[in-house]
């Protein structure tokens, strides 16, 4: 049995992919603690595994980082551990050099391209930092995984890393019918479930709903312009039409995403990681035989194109999203389609990948 300690600077509570990192670990035998952060307020979150949420003083920006990134060093200096797993490039400075100094291992699990996202890849000091403790920690690294082939090939054209894949995919679950959690009448329920920041296309489909009748867009999440769509809500005077209920934990999260009718996963070409990347939620939406309204992007392209689980656009005028919306929203659902989609896009499948990266 090993001791495995994963570190995150989120505060756990809504990140389905180290839940799932830890709790299949843990399964395995092994000895699991996950550190996040106490950045924002905390709810009652009680897992399986062992966690410690480091307080900051500073809650956002630089200070938060750099905070967070020395009293992360000092925890894993002083604890026992036989494999550190780092979650993305701002919590690898601490696990590299605590890897070093009491000679353990090191994994990564790289989430996205973090040097590319749009709170980065914009503000040119910013993404220099970033972009430097990647130029001068990556190339030492040999045990780690990602969450596509897009980003694996990236890496390995920039720093020759041989990263494996390890998608962002539930657990296989038998699905059991809509549910009614969300119920506005007999209106038809389009989801947006996931972090409500800048680059995720929310503001497109609030600009379409004026012209979509007996729907409402559901918003599940919280983020960075949370309170700049509510207010742009109010200002269009459609708070009867888009539904903001903030965070949901992953828990739960599936009784809501099957009383869905559409999900969207709508992302703007704002750097690499958006451009390549595969967000969980485009599998949550397919286990729960949900139809996708989906950027075109490559990822997931490729998996609509192949299973025909849901829709691709690259423009997004309000008056032709509303059109391909209503379309979408009388069409029946080919169950058959998503239940072949799930037998391959599973956790369990998923898993093995990252459980032979651990263990090699």
């Amino acid at each position: 049995m090993a001791k495995i300690i994963l570190s995150v600077i989120n505060n756990l509570e809504s990140d389905q992919r180290v839940n799932k990192v830890a709790t299949s670990l843990l399964l395995q035998g092994q000895e699991v603690m996950v550190i996040g952060s106490r950045n924002k307020e905390c709810h009652a979150f009680s897992p399986t595994y062992k966690i410690k949420r480091i307080h900051v003083f500073f809650k956002k920006g630089f200070l938060f980082y750099g905070e967070f990134n020395i009293k992360l060093f000092f925890v894993l200096l002083f604890s026992n551990a036989d494999i550190l797993l780092a979650n993305d490039t701002d919590t690898i400075l601490p696990n590299f050099l605590v890897s070093k100094i009491k000679r353990k291992k090191l994994v990564v699990d790289l989430h996205e391209l973090f040097p590319e996202v749009p709170e980065v890849t914009n503000r040119k000091f910013v993404k220099k930092v970033w972009t430097g403790i990647e130029d001068m920690l990556f190339p030492h690294i040999t045990h780690g995984y990602t969450v596509c082939q897009s980003i694996a090939e990236h890496y390995k054209r920039r720093y020759g890393m041989k990263l494996g894949v390890v998608r962002n995919i539930p657990n296989r679950q038998t699905y059991k019918g809509r549910t009614d959690k969300l119920k506005y009448g007999d209106k038809k329920i389009i989801l947006y479930q996931g972090a409500v920041n800048v680059g995720r296309g929310i503001e497109w489909i609030i600009d379409a709903m004026p012209m979509i009748d007996n729907a409402v867009f559901v918003i599940i999440g919280d983020g960075d312009i949370y309170n700049d769509m509510t207010k742009k809500v109010e200002e269009m005077q459609l708070t009867d039409k888009v539904i903001f209920l903030g965070h949901i934990p992953f828990s739960e999260l599936s009784q809501y995403t099957r009383s869905a009718d559409l999900g969207v996963c709508l992302l703007k070409n704002q750097g690499l990681s958006y451009f390549y990347s595969l967000p969980n939620r485009v599998f949550d939406y397919m286990q729960n035989h949900v139809p996708l309204l989906a950027t075109d992007f490559p990822e997931i392209a490729n998996i609509l194109n192949t299973y025909g689980t849901g829709t691709l656009i690259s423009h997004y005028e309000p008056t032709f999203l509303a059109e391909t919306i209503r379309k979408i929203l009388v069409q029946p659902i080919d169950h058959a389609r998503y239940e072949k989609a799930c037998e391959h896009f599973n956790w369990e499948n998923e898993e093995q990948t990252l459980l032979a990266k651990i263990k090699e």
